[in-house]
């Protein structure tokens, strides 16, 4: 069957999540598009496709035991000169996303693996891209702010084309939270807020 490139992440959800992905495209990422706007929970892994089930069922225990967390998102952070990305703060449900994943990578579990950087949850909004973009990026997406209750996290492969797609989404509780997430994200508490 041979190997897949997997990752888990909660995806940002509607209209902040379209929103962020075209305002990525416009500094000139070209990842853009085949990235859907997300919170990392694990990065790009590769994994044994016989190992999917397994992962998969790990993944579903994991989302039993938690619940819907208040995620929050406030202004612009970078890595740079460490990694070349420019973010959007995670300011409420950090230690959410951290939990989960621990447990993602857990060593009991199929998916364990080492990070290269200390977990640090935030959604990315340039990438590897000119400095001058960066910088745009940076500055123009200082007061953006979005808020909503995160419901689930998913389960994504990357394709041959480098698009990243849901393979399947993980609610939270042992019923479910009732809805599910769409492509992009989920349940959307305020109206997105963009100044530039």
């Amino acid at each position: 069957m041979g190997t897949v490139t997997l990752g888990v992440s909660i995806a940002v959800p509607e209209p902040y999540g379209s929103l962020l992905q075209e305002r990525r495209a416009s500094f000139g990422d070209s990842a853009a598009y085949g990235i859907p706007t997300h919170v990392t929970l694990l990065p790009p892994t590769e994994a044994q496709a016989a190992d999917l089930p397994a992962i998969e069922a790990h993944l579903a225990q994991i989302a039993t035991a938690g619940r819907p967390f208040p995620m929050r998102l406030s202004g612009t952070g970078t890595f740079r000169p460490l990694s070349p990305v420019v973010f959007v703060q995670v300011v409420e449900g950090g230690s959410a996303c951290s939990w989960l994943q621990k447990r993602v990578r857990d060593a009991s579990g199929p998916l364990v693996r080492e990070l290269q950087f200390p977990y640090h949850p935030h959604v990315t909004v340039a990438h590897d891209i000119a400095e001058e973009a960066m910088d745009r990026a940076y500055a123009e997406l200082a007061d953006y702010e979005a808020s909503w209750t995160c419901g689930s996290f998913a389960l994504y492969e990357q394709g041959p084309d480098s698009v990243w797609r849901k393979i399947n989404e993980f609610p939270f509780g042992a019923g479910g939270t009732g809805s599910a997430v769409p492509a992009q994200g989920g349940s959307c508490v305020d109206e997105p807020s963009l100044h530039s």
